[in-house]
């Protein structure tokens, strides 16, 4: 199993925030079957203000860059990334059209 914990912004505004969250106490069943079938496992998302920590367990086989291709390929994810754009900013960091970044584990006990 892998684990990949990823950040993102969401726009500073309570209402939008909420709304988010809602959209996300039942996502469809096109997407749900897009993440199992990347290989994630588990997916948890945690907010602190307007801050987003994505954590995903996945299969060994699992590679980002297989799940951005497969993304990009299903017209159902494509409509919900369009969706959830209208809530989302990049963190300062991130490049021209990137949203969740990868972070850097920095200590283990």
């Amino acid at each position: 199993m892998q684990r990949f914990i990823l950040a993102l912004d969401l726009k500073n505004d309570e209402a939008l925030i909420a709304e988010y969250e809602r959209y996300h106490e039942k996502i469809p069943l096109e997407i749900e079957k897009s993440i199992r079938d990347a290989g994630v496992l588990r997916e948890d998302i945690y907010r602190v203000g307007n801050r987003l920590v994505m954590v995903l367990e996945t299969t060994d086989a699992f590679s980002l860059q297989k799940k951005s291709k497969m993304d990009a390929e299903n017209p159902h994810v494509q409509a919900w990334e369009k969706l959830m754009l209208q809530f989302q900013q990049a963190l300062p960091q991130a490049k021209e059209g990137e949203k969740w970044l990868l972070m850097n584990q920095i200590f283990e006990l």
